[in-house]
Order: C-alpha cells, then sequence, then structure tokens
C-alpha cells in the first residue's frame, strides 16, 4: 500500500503572469492589476509587493505608482480565463488525478508514481512554462493541508528550493512547522489565529501538537482536520468533481452610475444570460430567481436605495430567455426613478439537477425544445467564443460596462485581438 502523495501546483502572482506571458518586455518590471471598475489592486508580481498593498485603491496610490514605473492593467477576465484552463490541461496530463482548486491552483494526487517527487514537480514546472509561459510552485505531501504549506514554503524560499519542497519526510516537515506562523496555515484565518495565540499555539508546529478533540470542542470539526493533516493524517479526499453549487451569483457594478431603467434592463439581462450558462455547466436547472438593484452605499452625498425581488419559475428551468424574462419583469417592480443605481444581480435559487425535482404529474415541465435551443446556443458560443449568439436584450458593447481603462488585449478569445509579431 503506497503513502499517500499530494501535491499542489500553484501558479505564481497569476494575474499578473498572464499578462506578461504576452509582454516580454514586462518580465523584470513591476506589474499590479485592479479589481472591477479599476477599483483596488487585487494582484501584485513580485517586484511590485514591496511598493504596493493588497487592496490599496487605486485613486489613492495611481500618482505613486506611475512615479515607480509599476505598470498597472485592469482585470482581464477573459485572458486570465483561458489561460488557467490551458495550465490545469496541462497538469491534467501529466498526473493520475486533479483537483482544480481556484483558478490559478490545483491538487494532483500522486500516489504510487515511480521515481523522485521533487525532479517530477520540477518538470510539471517546466512543462506548464513551457506551454503557457506561467510560472509555478510546486509543493507535495502525504495531505493536502501540508501540500498547501510546502507550496508556501516553495514560492517564499524560491531560489533556495527551486521552486518545489517535498514535506513527506518528517525532519523536513517538523522544520517547516516550526518556522511557520499558525495563521499562515490553510484554513487558519486571522480570527482563528487570535483565538489559537490566545492558547499560546503560534506557530504550525504547536498546533500540530495540540489535542484534536479539544480544539474540536472548543472550535469545529474544520480545525480538528486540519490538526490531524498537520501530523500527516489524510482528513480531506481529493475532489476530481466540483460539487454543484447551490446559488449562481452573477452581478457587477457598473461603470458609471444609471439614472434610467432601460441600461439596468440591458444588465439585467447580461447577467442572466451569464448565470444561465453557469447553470447549465453544472447540469441544473432552477426554479427561483432573485433581481436585485442598489445604489452606491458609501458615499454620504448619495440618496441610498437597496431592494430585490425573488420571482418564481414556472417550472425548473434552465432556459436563458424564461429567466431573463422573469428577472426583467421583477427589475420593473424594483425600480424607482430618482435614483443613481450603482450596481444589479441576479441570484439562481432553488438549484436541482435534473429529475431531483418532485413536482405533481400534472406540472408543466421545461419543454424539450427548449433544452435543444439552449444546447445549440451553447455549442455556438462554445465554439466561436461567449456572446457570438446572445438574447437580443444583452448588447455586445454596453455604455454601462465595467470602467477597464487600462484593459490589455483578448490576445486567446478574440480573433480581432490576436498577438501580432512584427519582423525584423
Amino acid at each position: 500500500m503506497h503513502e499517500p502523495t499530494i501535491a499542489l501546483i500553484d501558479c505564481n502572482s497569476f494575474y499578473a503572469s498572464c499578462e506578461r506571458v504576452f509582454r516580454p518586455d514586462l518580465r523584470r518590471t513591476p506589474i499590479v492589476v485592479l479589481s472591477n471598475n479599476d477599483g483596488c489592486v487585487i494582484a501584485r508580481s513580485a517586484e511590485a509587493k514591496a511598493h504596493v498593498e493588497m487592496g490599496a485603491p487605486w485613486h489613492k496610490i495611481k500618482n505613486d505608482v506611475r512615479r515607480l514605473g509599476i505598470v498597472v492593467f485592469s482585470s482581464n477576465y477573459a485572458l486570465y480565463g483561458d489561460i488557467s484552463e490551458r495550465v490545469m490541461s496541462v497538469i491534467e496530463g501529466m498526473v493520475p488525478a486533479l483537483e482544480v482548486y481556484s483558478i490559478d491552483e490545483a491538487f494532483a494526487d500522486l500516489t504510487g508514481l515511480p521515481g523522485s517527487m521533487e525532479a517530477f514537480g520540477r518538470e510539471i514546472r517546466a512543462q506548464v512554462l513551457q506551454c503557457t509561459g506561467i510560472p509555478t510552485g510546486v509543493g507535495i505531501a502525504c495531505t493536502k493541508t501540508l501540500a498547501k504549506l510546502a507550496n508556501h514554503a516553495a514560492k517564499k524560499w524560491q531560489r533556495q528550493t527551486g521552486g518545489v519542497v517535498d514535506l513527506r519526510e518528517p525532519e523536513r516537515r517538523d522544520k517547516v512547522l516550526k518556522i511557520t506562523p499558525v495563521a499562515d496555515v490553510w484554513g487558519v484565518g486571522s480570527r482563528m489565529a487570535a483565538h489559537l495565540q490566545g492558547m499560546k499555539i503560534k506557530t504550525a508546529w504547536e498546533l500540530s501538537q495540540a489535542d484534536p478533540w479539544t480544539l474540536r470542542e472548543k472550535f469545529s470539526v474544520v480545525i480538528e482536520k486540519t490538526v490531524r493533516e498537520l501530523r500527516g493524517t489524510p482528513c480531506l479526499e481529493l475532489e476530481e468533481l466540483a460539487p454543484a453549487k447551490q446559488e449562481i451569483c452573477c452581478s457587477r457594478a457598473f461603470g458609471e452610475r444609471q439614472h434610467e431603467i432601460e441600461p439596468i434592463r440591458q444588465a439585467v439581462a447580461t447577467y442572466a444570460a451569464r448565470a444561465c450558462e453557469k447553470l447549465r455547466a453544472q447540469y441544473s436547472l432552477a426554479k427561483r430567481v432573485r433581481v436585485s438593484i442598489r445604489t452606491g452605499m458609501f458615499n454620504p452625498d448619495e440618496v441610498k436605495y437597496a431592494k430585490g425581488i425573488v420571482c418564481e419559475l414556472p417550472y425548473p428551468t434552465d432556459d436563458t430567455r424564461l429567466i431573463t424574462r422573469a428577472a426583467v419583469a421583477g427589475l420593473d417592480h424594483l425600480f424607482r426613478p430618482g435614483f443613481a443605481y450603482a450596481k444589479a444581480e441576479i441570484l439562481l435559487l432553488d438549484l436541482r439537477q435534473r429529475g431531483e425535482f418532485t413536482d405533481d404529474m400534472f406540472a408543466e415541465t421545461q419543454p424539450v425544445v427548449a433544452e435543444k435551443v439552449m444546447d445549440v446556443l451553447d455549442e455556438i458560443n462554445g465554439k466561436w467564443g461567449r456572446g457570438t449568439l446572445r438574447p437580443a436584450g444583452v448588447p455586445l458593447a454596453p455604455a454601462w460596462g465595467m470602467k477597464r481603462d487600462m484593459l490589455s488585449p483578448s490576445y486567446t478569445t478574440r480573433w480581432d485581438q490576436l498577438w501580432r509579431v512584427k519582423a525584423g
């Protein structure tokens, strides 16, 4: 019986690295990426971390950032999502099983593979870098929590480790545990860290030596599992298939305040279409949809208004047309003139997999023709790009869209923005 071997592959400064793939001139230049509507800093390259804090508001730091020569990008989610899929595809072709944990990291099951795992980790790094241009760190251990810790060490001491750390040996594992603050342990947030420090538990090593049952009674089963995983006992399974979401939300702040209902109708229709894409991707149906709108909530000079409404659908459905009609009808009930609206949101509720709804046998159900129409819609957009075929109420380039003044081209997802290389 082989000892479990788990690797965590994490992309380094992922958003900034994606921008560098098509901008080799920025290889050593500090980069920051901004949130929706260019609000605040959500990603930094290693070179920028010494100068810019995570979450710093753009309007407060822009003069300093430009003076320091830091290059700024608006969030290009189409680019990041596409490169993420390419990274995960490369890794998936090299390992027996893969759990995509987030847009820039994945757990891989290496149990039973022959040879040096550290060498294999370097092979994964090299292959991902060659095929996608994205640098990664690899942490290897016998549990997911320790693999997270190993990855943290691989990135923190990249020069010494070459970006790969294997913590399966007890001596090496204990050495890293003793120098790691308890707040850096996966699953231990700042609030939990404060409680643990009050119990004289300040390092990952001290947490691993604590009594798991006592911590379970005082806090939760989650912290108990964390302790056992730090000791080398696997408690968290690899999830190759992500569980279906119980709710699906799509919302965005508008690029500028909206005073009329028509642009908000377009936004609601757009968000509903995107939410339905996510719904169909997990093969679910929705029975209710909630639509909400609000003004800005933080400016003391703005009049405040926020309200939502839940709309019952006639039957469980994934039909974009039906859900959009219900959402727009809900918006008509919510909208009040005289306000400066900042955001709209669509939330799909009461989600079930097909066959899980137990309605009256005479109740109305989704027509087969609607399913065929949605299949064609998804097939066309999957082949030619999102938005190729869309509801009439969804504009291609809305005036209310997010403010992204420093947006890079969608090099990999739009024909008109393909990377051009000049000869000579």
